[in-house]
């Protein structure tokens, strides 16, 4: 199978495409054609330097965590899925590659029917991850205020639509050319933080959740209303003790999950949760550019430069030569 590799941290010239040997699933696992996959904000982060995928040389030489494609074969102990099944899903590696294979119970379900592959394969990673933060953490309630930071990104994108089904009043925050974008997923109110810096309107907010880790809780904490949350992506050493260690003298709070790191149980329960809201038109992937699977350097070059809309596809045609 053809797969784009990486033997060595860099720029993104460092991704090649290679034919590798196909997987061959376990008694437990799933063989999948993926059909499409994406280029998340950590997939550069990971290409580009040592740390998470290894420190030497990388860990795991075919980046790719969101895929959406069909069920080709399955070992003999699987019961969730049969040949033929369509799905989408998320796993921290492998899916810049035509197949991969994952367990039946990681963080798999059937494709939303009414999307295409491309439009499947842009919603784990941002839906998966805005969804923990507003509903468990922020316990988002009807008729409540909430501004989410970094709104036209991948997280962002999602955290508007879904903050709107919860029935919140949504303002979001993005650069110029993404108000009207952003307008258009549901938020009630768009800030142009290039323009006006929301922690000087003078209005609060039940939820700030910052999706990109660019304001702090100190910055944010006047625009928060009494018992007001304030959520962020970014994990730093001060954020870390502000959840452990709260003011007393405040009922403000700081949350933050692990997204990536919940259980594979709790993704999947999530994805099928997700599947219903697109089927029934509640939200919508979000995409911003395709490129074929051999073009992914200039599809990592296009995320490096932290503009991009939603989400960036890349498309699996499995007939194409090296």
């Amino acid at each position: 199978m053809k797969a784009i590799i990486y033997t060595k941290f860099g720029p993104p010239e460092v991704l090649q495409l290679q034919e590798v040997e196909k997987p061959t699933p376990k008694a437990n696992e799933v063989l999948i054609k993926i059909v499409a996959t994406t280029v998340v904000k950590e997939d550069p982060d990971m290409r580009a330097s040592p740390g998470f995928n290894g420190f030497l040389k990388p860990r795991n030489p075919i980046l790719g965590q969101e895929l959406a494609g069909e069920i080709e074969s399955i070992g003999r102990d699987v019961t969730r899925f049969k040949p033929g099944d369509q799905v989408f899903g998320f796993d921290m590696f492998g899916a810049y590659a035509e197949y991969k294979c994952m367990p039946e119970n990681g963080a798999l379900a059937i494709k939303p029917a009414n999307i295409s592959y491309e439009e499947a394969a842009s919603i784990p990673n941002g839906a998966l991850t805005a969804l923990p933060f507003l509903r468990d953490k922020g316990k988002i309630q009807n008729g409540q205020t909430v501004l989410i930071y970094g709104a036209s990104g991948s997280v962002g994108a999602a955290a508007v639509q879904l903050a709107k089904y919860y029935g919140a009043k949504v303002t979001g925050v993005c650069s110029t050319a993404n108000l009207e974008w952003v307008k258009s997923l549901g938020a009630d109110q768009v800030i142009d933080y290039t323009q006006d810096d929301f922690t000087e309107n003078g209005k609060t907010y039940d939820i700030i959740f910052d999706t990109v880790g660019k304001r702090s809780f100190s910055e944010c904490k006047c625009s928060l209303s009494d018992e007001g949350i304030y959520l962020t992506t970014v994990l730093t050493p001060l954020v870390m003790l502000q959840v452990l260690w709260p003011a007393k003298s405040s009922s403000k709070k700081v949350k933050f999950v692990a997204a990536g790191l919940r259980p594979a149980s709790e993704k999947i329960k999530d994805l099928v949760f997700l599947k219903e809201l697109i089927e029934a038109g509640k939200i919508k992937p979000v995409i911003d550019r395709c490129y074929p699977l051999e073009q992914m350097a200039e599809a990592h070059r296009y995320v490096e430069k932290g503009h991009k809309k939603g989400n960036v596809v890349i498309t699996v045609n499995h007939n194409t030569k090296i």
